[in-house]
């Protein structure tokens, strides 16, 4: 039977703000390795696998078909019209498996999870294949390796060439129960991974919760394609009931089991935790970037931007980038989540994006700004066309560093090369294209009375974003 990897690629990754933010969540950021996290969970995939199906929203495809094409990997991309946790997303995934194989088994992943231990993840894929051919439902239990406070855990029954019975799904306990629990060896971290015939999956979700899986296969015969990208039907998908598979599912089923999996696994939910699962020097420190330290330790320090330098601390997170810098104590790292609640009560750009902003077509980063001015540095990657567009309140002045741009102005079509400059008037339709083998890099000056993403009017656009801002 063949393996269909689902990878589930939503999530905000907020316990990571600044580094990771709601339009470029952690596990689209090189944290650990010199790829992305989801560029890490393609790199350990069993091989021989069939296509992934990557799950997401609207607001990340562009990102993931991009980091899955960088990688030189091929999928399905599912967009999911809003998030309804995770029992239909994977029915979404499971009724596109079984309609390439009727005999497909599911491998359900997250995308921004950590695993060191590539060879042990493997063989309990294994494990879990031959459970799933013979019809159970697979979850992956960690093996924990401290009283965490922070997991579900699953409780089991004896191990039996790998896999044993789910006696049951328990929520996150207060540490005595989670020192309780690791003195019996009787309970595993939920994982939140599992493996199981798609057509079994769907079968039990339409037992114990027919209306989800009603809501998803309506969506599914109804869906429409879009570019790379799979769009179930809204108005079917809107009616679909949030729930999680462990309650819709897996803590309903009878044929429940689980692999336990040692494989240094994390889920890179907060500083301490990707503090541990880093590489450290011979002080404990983690250092990213341009750093210097005196008398430091057991810390960790990430610059994108400019220098950090410390002296005389430990136990210190310091988190540099161009728009903002988190300095907290290291214990202290899950409140993280009371500044990111108030940037979004004050409505603050900076828990949505970084200053510089990943398009389909490449990327601009706002280095200067004033009350009637704003400086962008914008690249075009080759081939790449910008919509064609207009704005109400500004003027553009652009400036060529490298590259080749075809510029179009109103009717008059050129071309602009290195040390070119042209001026769009407030009002002219306009569009930016790279005609090149290489990355077209340009400054734009912009100057009106209003300078906002959302007064863009977008006439025409090879990405589809003609409703969409930016």
């Amino acid at each position: 039977m063949n393996i269909y990897p689902a990878i589930m690629c939503g999530g905000s990754g907020t316990r990571l703000w600044p580094l990771s933010r709601r339009l470029l969540p952690k596990q689209f950021i090189a944290l650990v390795n010199q790829t992305s996290m989801l560029q890490d969970t393609l790199a350990r995939l069993p091989h021989g696998c069939q296509q992934p199906i990557f799950i997401c929203n609207e607001a990340h495809r562009f990102t993931v078909a991009e980091q899955v094409n960088s990688v030189q990997r091929q999928g399905n991309i599912l967009l999911e019209p809003q998030g309804k946790n995770t029992a239909p997303a994977v029915a979404l995934a499971a009724l596109k498996a079984i309609a390439e194989d009727e005999d497909a088994l599911l491998l359900v992943l997250a995308a921004d999870h950590v695993i060191t231990d590539d060879q042990a993840f493997q063989e309990a894929i294994e494990q879990a294949k031959t459970a799933a051919i013979a019809d159970k439902l697979v979850t992956f239990g960690i093996v924990p390796t401290k009283p965490e406070t922070g997991y579900g855990y699953i409780k089991h029954g004896p191990i039996n060439q790998g896999v044993a019975h789910v006696a049951e799904f328990v929520e996150k306990p207060d540490l005595a129960t989670a020192q309780a629990y690791l003195a019996t060896k009787q309970y595993l971290w939920n994982s939140g991974m599992f493996m199981f015939k798609a057509s079994r999956y769907l079968a039990e979700l339409e037992q114990y919760r027919p209306d989800i899986y009603q809501a998803c296969r309506a969506a599914m015969d109804n869906c429409s394609t879009d570019l790379d990208f799979i769009r179930p039907d809204k108005d079917a998908f809107e009616h679909c009931p949030d729930e999680s598979i462990d309650y819709a599912v897996m803590e309903n089923t009878q044929q429940a089991v689980v692999v336990p999996l040692d494989a240094g696994w994390s889920d890179v939910g907060s500083y301490s935790a990707l503090w541990e699962v880093s590489e450290h020097d011979q002080d404990g420190n983690v250092c990213k970037g341009d750093v210097l330290t005196h008398q430091t330790v057991n810390s960790y320090l990430h610059s994108e931007n400019k220098l950090i330098a410390t002296v005389g601390v430990e136990n210190l997170v310091v988190i540099d980038t161009p728009d903002a810098v988190l300095v907290a104590e290291k214990s202290q790292v899950q409140e993280v989540k009371h500044i990111v609640a108030t940037l979004k009560r004050d409505e603050r750009c900076e828990v949505d994006h970084h200053r510089q902003v990943y398009r389909p077509w490449g990327s601009y980063d706002s280095i200067d700004n004033g009350s009637r001015f704003q400086v962008k540095r914008i690249v075009v990657k080759s081939g790449a066309k910008l919509s064609v567009q207009m704005h109400h309140h500004r003027a553009e002045h652009w400036i060529v560093v490298s590259g080749t741009a075809k510029v179009t102005i109103n009717d008059k079509t050129f071309l602009m090369t290195e040390n070119e400059s042209t001026y769009i008037p407030i009002g002219a339709v306009h569009a930016l294209e790279n005609p090149g083998k290489l990355p077209l890099e340009m400054i734009e000056v912009q100057s009106g009375s209003y300078l906002g993403e959302d007064d863009i009017v977008r006439l025409e656009d090879r990405y589809g974003r003609v409703e969409e801002q930016a």
